[in-house]
């Protein structure tokens, strides 16, 4: 008897853990419900309308000489932070908004003695641009300071294809103060009208100001033109400055481009008789893209600074000389927010007007320059 219980007693538990294990796989335990995804800085900033963006870039630069009539590399054999910068901005289409550009490094020196009519200064910050907006319809309004519309290249060094900057771009103003309207005739002309201090000055009690107006006609992917002219007196020169400026751009295919800019300037000097300071001159620029990593980028260039022979006095230069300049420039991305450039350029002058030093205390001139230069750009932000 007590065997036969025994083993009755063994099979009711080996029956009950059979199936309540059963049941158990049937009806498990609600599960933990998963928190939500919290939302990214990228969401968030989209939402708003807002866009935060910015750059990182830093390069070594050498030449046999100083790069007087280079805009920001001028020093001959350094290594530097060229700039850093972040911009904010919140600009809907319709309503008011504002946009601030900030940047460090060395290019901002040379920002900073424009805008004080210096030379390069000490100063490595500077704010590029900060002025609010509206939109309403086809009219935007934008007031303070902002860039200016004249060249085909721009103060950041993500916006263009080479390293140094072309003669032109030292010729041309950088920044302005005012208020400036652009108005879009259709969907591929926009007229644009303004009011600055004059260039690169920030604020003046100087009375006159410099007037600006432009063109740009986009009409369709292939072929672009911008038109630009300002004129006006300026602070220090108590005469008139004009600068007529013309852009086009040319997407020969996906891969190739070509760019053609011309630049013709006056500025009358001070005294009667004296004859206006004239320059005007050409850049020509080829872009070839060879892969989804490498690019090549040619630039060709000629500026007559006539100025005043008689006396030795130029506007551009400070010398009136005629100049030549070809650069060739690789861009590789090893990712896509990252590029290095790797350039090479030549000056060429019919004066000696070339600054080399020797030793602290010896300086010659030379009629010709070469550099090299290679330069990291990292990118960053919100699209």
């Amino acid at each position: 008897m007590k065997k036969h219980s025994t083993a009755a007693a063994t099979a009711v538990v080996l029956m009950g853990s059979v199936f309540g294990g059963a049941a158990l796989a049937a009806d498990p335990a609600p599960a933990t419900p998963a928190a939500p995804a919290a939302p990214s800085l990228d969401d968030v900033l989209t939402s708003t309308g807002l866009t935060v963006t910015g750059y990182v870039a830093a390069s070594y630069y050498h030449s046999n000489g100083y790069s007087d009539f280079h805009q920001f590399d001028i020093e001959h054999d350094t290594f530097q932070l060229d700039q850093t910068a972040l911009t904010v901005a919140y600009q809907p289409k319709e309503g008011f908004g504002a946009l601030v550009n900030i940047a460090a490094g060395e290019d901002m020196r040379v920002l900073n003695g424009a805008e004080q009519g210096t030379g390069p200064t000490g100063n490595t910050f500077d704010v590029v641009q900060a002025f609010v907006q509206y939109a309403g319809g086809p009219v935007t309004v934008i007031a303070g300071k902002y860039v200016t519309l004249a060249g085909a290249e721009v103060i950041a060094p993500t916006g263009n294809v080479n390293f140094s900057r072309s003669l032109l771009f030292f010729a041309e103003p950088l920044t302005h103060t005012g208020i400036r309207a652009t108005y879009a005739v259709s969907d591929t002309l926009s007229i644009i009208g303004g009011v600055n201090n004059g260039w690169n000055t920030t604020s003046t009690s100087y009375g006159s100001k410099t007037g600006e107006v432009g063109v740009a006609f986009t009409p369709n992917k292939i072929f672009a033109l911008t038109a630009q002219a300002y004129i006006g007196k300026v602070p220090g020169f108590d005469a008139q400055r004009t600068l007529v400026d013309f852009v086009g751009t040319y997407n020969a295919t996906e891969s190739l481009t070509f760019v053609l800019s011309y630049d013709w300037g006056k500025q009358e000097q001070h005294g009667d008789g004296l004859p206006d300071l004239k320059w005007n001159g050409v850049a020509a620029y080829a872009n070839y893209a060879i892969n989804d990593q490498w690019r090549v980028s040619l630039r060709a260039e000629y500026l007559d600074d006539k100025g005043d022979v008689p006396s030795g006095v130029a506007f551009v230069t400070g010398t009136p000389q005629k100049l030549k300049e070809a650069t060739v420039t690789f861009g590789y991305d090893p990712i896509k927010n990252f590029e290095v450039r790797f350039e090479a350029r030549y000056d060429k002058s019919d004066k000696d007007t070339f600054r080399r030093a020797i030793t602290d205390e010896t300086t010659f001139y030379a009629n010709s320059q070469t550099g090299f230069a290679v330069q990291g750009i990292y990118k960053f932000g919100t699209t």
